[in-house]
Parts: structure tokens; sequence; C-alpha cells
């Protein structure tokens, strides 16, 4: 199977690429790694190829001869090689930013001002890809590089522990949890688990004491799903419990914090099985194609809980007026697209546009 005028070095390459994956960890990364690129039109498609390709494999290999081990709070490896921008450049080949949008840019113009008095800032996100950090970073490296780079980002087990992931999480702030829904995959690991977890909380908190912390998070616990009978893809729902774990923290900490809603739209370029899975080494299918990020004003929740009966009522509350946040934010980046609104698919609350034009 070929794409374009692929040089046997490129086939070679593939090979290789698919029997380490295979060997080390029943893992398939299957031809569309190389389509996604070439779908671009790049008339360098093949060089990005060869030299994305060439970087991934010797970044695999090395893991595998001497596996890298995640701390609880890992921070991004820059120096003596530069895992976030091997990141950034592996993922920037497949997006489509002709198609791609920001909601509410001024909003991190906001932030950025509140991180340099010292504030916090978190975003309560969903999530649809394992490209989801590049995907941010690359649709806010033009405007607001500081934010860019310096997300720290809740990340699942899965990232650290994937060989193919791992080198593209090494080059992210990370605080590495055990996902609820992969807590008892193994039951004899499941006290682990939970340890290891309570020391990521600890982690967090005392991140979050030091001020001009960024922490992403996704509070349904996994990447969103396609709805069975449908197929359409909406962000997951969010978990009340984990949404209110992360505004006490942030209420804590002792510096001001803000949280936002933050909506992503990017699973074209790397979806995940439609289903969860318990085994580490899901398929990667990778396309070139349009995504769209936005964020909305913070959500105050003494507001909600003024109008509430009870602590309980005001934590969900809190928790579903986020999640409405987000499935608004990502109803106006799908219809712009999607349904090729473009900028059209503004509305008065969510103003999309594309700051690197």
């Amino acid at each position: 199977m070929t794409y374009g005028n692929q040089t046997p070095n490129l086939q070679r390459m593939a090979t290789r690429i698919l029997s380490l994956t295979s060997s080390s960890s029943g893992c398939e990364r299957n031809w569309s790694t190389f389509e996604g690129v070439f779908q671009s039109g790049n008339a360098n498609a093949e060089k990005v190829v060869l030299s994305n390709m060439s970087l991934a494999l010797d970044r695999i290999f090395k893991d595998v001869e001497e596996p890298f081990v995640f701390s609880s709070y890992h921070r991004a490896i820059r120096e003596p090689f530069d895992y976030y921008m091997f990141g950034q450049n592996y993922i920037r080949p497949l997006i489509d930013f002709k198609n791609s949008y920001v909601g509410n840019i001024s909003l991190f113009y906001e932030m950025e001002k509140k991180l340099q008095q010292g504030h916090n800032i978190v975003f309560m996100s969903n999530h649809q890809t394992e490209a989801d950090p590049a995907a941010i970073s690359l649709l806010l490296e033009a405007t607001h590089p500081y934010i860019a780079e310096n997300i720290t980002y809740v990340a699942g087990d899965r990232v650290i522990t994937d060989p193919l992931c791992k080198p593209f999480s090494m080059g992210r702030n990370l605080l590495c949890v055990y996902s609820k829904k992969h807590m008892h995959d193994v039951p004899e690991l499941a006290e682990m688990k939970k340890r290891a977890n309570t020391r990521s909380l600890k982690d967090m908190a005392l991140l979050l004491r030091g001020g001009s912390k960024i922490i992403w998070i996704a509070p349904s616990g996994g990447r969103d799903r396609p709805d069975p009978i449908t197929k359409e893809w909406y962000p997951a729902p969010f978990d009340a419990s984990s949404v209110d774990n992360m505004r006490r923290l942030t209420g804590r900490a002792g510096v001001p914090g803000h949280i936002y809603p933050l909506a992503m739209l990017c699973y074209n370029i790397m979806p995940p099985p439609s289903q969860v899975e318990k085994e580490v080494g899901e398929r990667r299918v990778i396309s070139f194609h349009g995504i769209g990020l936005s964020v909305a004003p913070e959500i105050s929740f003494n507001e909600i809980a003024a109008v509430c009966g009870d602590a309980e009522e005001a934590k969900v509350a809190y928790a579903h007026a986020m999640y409405d946040s987000v499935m608004e934010q990502y109803k106006v980046i799908k219809r712009a697209i999607h349904c090729k609104e473009g900028l059209k698919a503004s509305v008065p609350t969510i103003s999309l546009s594309q700051p690197w034009k």
C-alpha cells in the first residue's frame, strides 16, 4: 500500500515502526499515520513524514532500551532533547489551520494578566484525543506561547505507560493519576493506584500554593466517545466529585484561583476506540482535519451555591454549569468546522477567530 510517490525508505520505516509496536506493546500504528500528512496536500509531505517518523522511531527505541519512569508530577523535558517541540512538530502537519478556530481569544489575554499577578488558572475541559495537549498548544502558540508551554495536564496512566505515547508525554507537564474507569481493571493493583492518586493530589496542592500555575483537567475521567447509535461526538458528562475536588484544591491554595470551562473538538485527527479498552496498545488512526478550542468566562461557585439547598446540590449544580458551558462552546465549534460555517458560527457569547493568521 502506498500514498503518492513514497520512497522505499518510507516503506521500510513504516515496517520498522509496525514491527516495533507489535513486539513491544501489542499496539498497531497503521498506514493512516502517514496518510494523514499526505491528505494535507503538502508538497513536502514525504520529507515531513520521514523526518517526524525517524525522530519518533529513535525516541521510541531509546525508551524501549532505557525505559523512562514518570514521577507523580512530571516536568516537561526540554533539553538536551526538546520533547515538547518534538510533539508539536509531529502533530502540526495533521492540523488544517484554514479550518481551525479559537473561541474567545480575549479571555486568554485576561488569563495572562492574572498569571502575572500570581493567580492560578484551571481549565475544566472535555478530552478527545491523546494529542489534546499538542492541539491546545498549536492553536495558542502564535498569540499565547507562555500558556501553550506551561499548562500542566492531569493525565491518566496510559499516556505514561504505552511505548508509543511516552515520548510525547515526556514533553508535557503532567500530574499523573489513575482514572476511575481503570481503577479496578486489575483488582490487586487498586490500592496501589489509590495511593498514587493521593500523592498526585498532594503534588497538585503544592503546585497551586506556589501560584501562577495553569492546570488542565478532564472531569469526565477519559476521552469523549461517539454515541453508539447516532455516531455523533459530544463531550462526555463531567463527574461532579472530580469538579468539586479541583474547585476545593484551587480555593485552598492561599492565592486567587480562576476556573474556566474549556471546549475542544479535535477527535478527527486521532479518534480513540469507540469503546473503553482495558489493554494498553490501542490502534491509532490519524487524519488531516480542522480542530477547535474555546474558553468561556469563569463560573462562580458561590453564586450557584447561594440558590441551592445544600452543599451536595451545589456541587452537582456547579458541575452541570461547567459542562453546559463546554457543550455550548462545543456546538459552536462543531458548526464552524463540520458544518463549514467558519467564523459565521460565532454567537454573542462565543467569538471565533484564527489568531495565527
